[in-house]
């Protein structure tokens, strides 16, 4: 039955009634909706624990979920193309993505226009609350997943894993994921027993070290989400805790959120509706975790509707998601936590079926997909360096090329960290973080949103988008990441990750009842690690596969998709997974040790340098990864880096 209510808590004019260009103004539509799935329904069958949930006196599990929606004000100017949004722990991201508007570094309610890009070209966005871990409220949406009980009522427990490595040293650490955003933004797993003798924390240095259990009377829980350690957690150091979770939701209630969300904005009861009527195709995205979500769904055959089981979305673009999935549908998964190995980390990687042979397991990513859905990936550099990208498009078996099936497309967002960069140059960030290089500036929005416009074209018209660009060994454009860093330890200075303590996806034993969706912690490698590989790169260190932003193409700097943590934050040699680098190019004089020659020898000035990123822009509008909107864009993302590296002398 999917969405059986909608209650609109607040319609208003978006933005005070800002118009943009010919669409005219949006509105903004604040609700909650009312979902009811069928537990005994096979197209529900792949929700791990939905069997367990507690129903309705309809037999049905209920549940809700927050809903925001931006849409014109004037129905006759949208353009019948819905974005179903998975926002990113709860927050509204892709109108911040698609329409460069500000970072903001804590979560508000207002959804910023930016430059109104998706509104003046009148796509109408809803965003779909689907975490059980997000404390909702007004700037962030969440979802009051059913829980499952045992046979007497009795919520299920159960073994939950959690990996912490910090920056900085410190005795008591809150039970959600440090890794990325802030304490407070994941709503941890309570205890069920803080005097637990099972539960277990390891410790290692090194990411391939084995671990070590930590005597159970240095440390303890204190109350239920937190946990402390005698003598204190010590930065870089990698723990991995397992416990007995007293809380049992019914995760994967997300994924049927998403789908039935999608399914109700095309086709949902007109009287509950607001957008009936509106819709003629509907796509779906997310980024970084939310990429990986949708990944999942795809797996798991999630994109069909309950009822009549056509599938729900037309196009699906999972941004940032590499060639992983995550915490989304298993048994007391945490949608938030990143780096914790488990069953977002296994076999498949790619979109077509293929035989692991260490496993002997064959599947792909859409091999439940309908084939007329088409999917679109685009990932950065650091997708690729933390050793999983790649497999999305190669073989398991010996890593060479894999074309994908003809519904999908693939691109590399060349020399590009997980998110857009910035300038100043800086090695520090809000989370505490530090790089042993300056953090990547390399903004590839303009990328993004030709992208979603091409395949806004691929499901309405469609207009084929241009054809995968991902390193190949085929054409050269591949190579190892140990390769790649002997090609970089020329440049002085430029810091290096240590080749053995990169990240590696390998076989996992999760125990007997893995199949069920049920782990066993901490799950323990059984197998040969799987291939992967990186970009080529050129003389100056940049990459040459993908799609390269003018301002990369007609460099000032040498750009990674990787990091090396600071001495100082611990954890030497590993990688930050999230931020790549900049190393800039001399500016005037050759700089011993440096190879790479200065900015003033490459570029006349301020003039020359621009020609030369117009022509390349020109370059990318011609081949459909640029927008000719956006070649203006790129040319004042260039100059901000110009005047940034360059000589004063040059940049005049």
């Amino acid at each position: 039955m999917a969405v059986i209510g909608f209650d609109i808590a607040r319609r208003e004019p978006y933005e005070g009634g800002e118009r943009f260009g010919e669409v005219g103004a949006y509105e903004r539509i604040e609700g909650v909706a009312h979902y009811a799935v069928d537990p005994n329904s096979p197209r529900n069958a792949a929700v791990v624990d939905l069997e367990h949930a507690q129903r309705g006196s309809d037999g049905l599990v209920h549940f809700e979920g927050d809903v925001s929606i931006l849409a014109p004000a004037d129905a006759a100017r949208a353009s019948g193309t819905v974005l179903v949004e998975v926002p990113n722990r709860g927050n509204r991201t892709m109108v911040r993505l698609c329409n460069r508007a500000p970072v903001e570094l804590e979560p508000t309610e207002r959804i910023q226009p930016g430059d109104g890009f998706l509104f003046r070209h009148g796509w109408t966005i809803a965003f779909c609350g689907w975490q059980w871990d997000v404390p909702r409220s007004p700037a962030r949406l969440g979802l009051a997943a059913p829980v499952a009980v045992e046979a007497g009522g009795r919520p299920l427990r159960g073994p939950v894993q959690l990996r912490l490595q910090l920056h900085a040293d410190t005795e008591r650490v809150a039970l959600t994921d440090q890794h990325v955003g802030r304490v407070g933004e994941h709503t941890p797993l309570p205890v069920a027993d803080v005097d637990d003798p099972d539960a277990v924390l390891w410790v290692r240095d090194g990411l391939h070290d084995p671990p070590v259990a930590l005597d159970r009377s240095s440390w303890r829980f204190a109350g239920d989400s937190h946990v402390e350690l005698d003598g204190g957690f010590r930065a870089g150091r990698i723990y991995d805790l397992v416990y007995t979770a007293g809380a049992c939701p019914v995760v994967g209630a997300g994924l049927l959120a998403v789908r039935d969300l999608a399914a109700f904005v095309r086709d949902g009861d007109q009287a509950i509706n607001p957008l009936a009527g509106r819709t003629r195709h509907v796509i779906t995205a997310g980024q970084s975790q939310c990429g990986r979500f949708l990944r999942t769904l795809l797996h798991a055959g999630l994109d069909r509707d309950e009822v009549t089981g056509r599938p729900v979305f037309d196009g699906v673009l999972a941004h940032i998601a590499g060639g992983r999935r995550g915490e989304f549908n298993f048994r007391f998964a945490q949608p938030s936590v990143q780096p914790t190995p488990g069953f977002g980390h296994q076999f498949p990687f790619a979109d077509a079926p293929q035989t692991d042979p260490r496993t002997g397991q064959t599947d792909g990513v859409l091999a439940r997909t309908d084939p007329a859905v088409k999917v679109m990936y685009t990932n950065t550099a650091s997708e690729y360096w933390r050793g999983d990208a790649s497999l999305a498009h190669s073989s398991v078996v010996d890593g060479s090329d894999v074309e994908p099936p003809a519904n999908t497309r693939h691109y590399l967002f060349a020399d590009a960290q997980h998110g857009p960069g910035m300038l100043p140059l800086m090695d520090r960030s809000i989370f505490g973080s530090r790089g042993g290089n300056a953090f990547d500036i390399v903004d590839y929005t303009p990328l993004f949103r030709a992208a979603l416009t091409n395949l806004a074209a691929w499901v309405a018209d469609g207009v084929e988008p241009p054809a995968s660009a991902v390193p190949r060994w085929a054409d050269g454009t591949a190579t190892s990441r140990e390769d790649a860093l002997d090609r970089l330890a020329a440049i002085g200075g430029f810091a290096r990750p240590d080749p053995s303590q990169l990240a590696r996806l390998a076989p996992l034993d999760l125990g007997p009842q893995a199949g069920k969706g049920v782990g066993r912690y901490p799950p323990v490698e059984v197998g040969e690690p799987y291939p992967c590989f990186v970009s080529a790169l050129d003389d100056d260190g940049n990459e040459v596969a993908g799609v390269r932003m003018p301002d990369v193409s007609v460099p000032v700097a040498t750009h990674a998709g990787f990091n090396p943590r600071h001495p100082e934050t611990g954890g030497t040699g590993q990688l930050l997974e999230y931020l790549g680098s900049t190393v800039p190019f001399p500016a005037t004089g050759v700089v011993p040790g440096d190879p790479r020659p200065p900015i003033a020898a490459r570029y006349a000035d301020w003039a020359d340098y621009e020609a030369r990123v117009r022509a390349a822009a020109e370059r990318l509008v011609a081949e459909r990864h640029l927008l000719a909107d956006d070649v203006e864009v790129c040319i004042r993302i260039a100059r901000k880096r110009f005047d940034a590296l360059a000589a004063p002398a040059a940049s005049a």
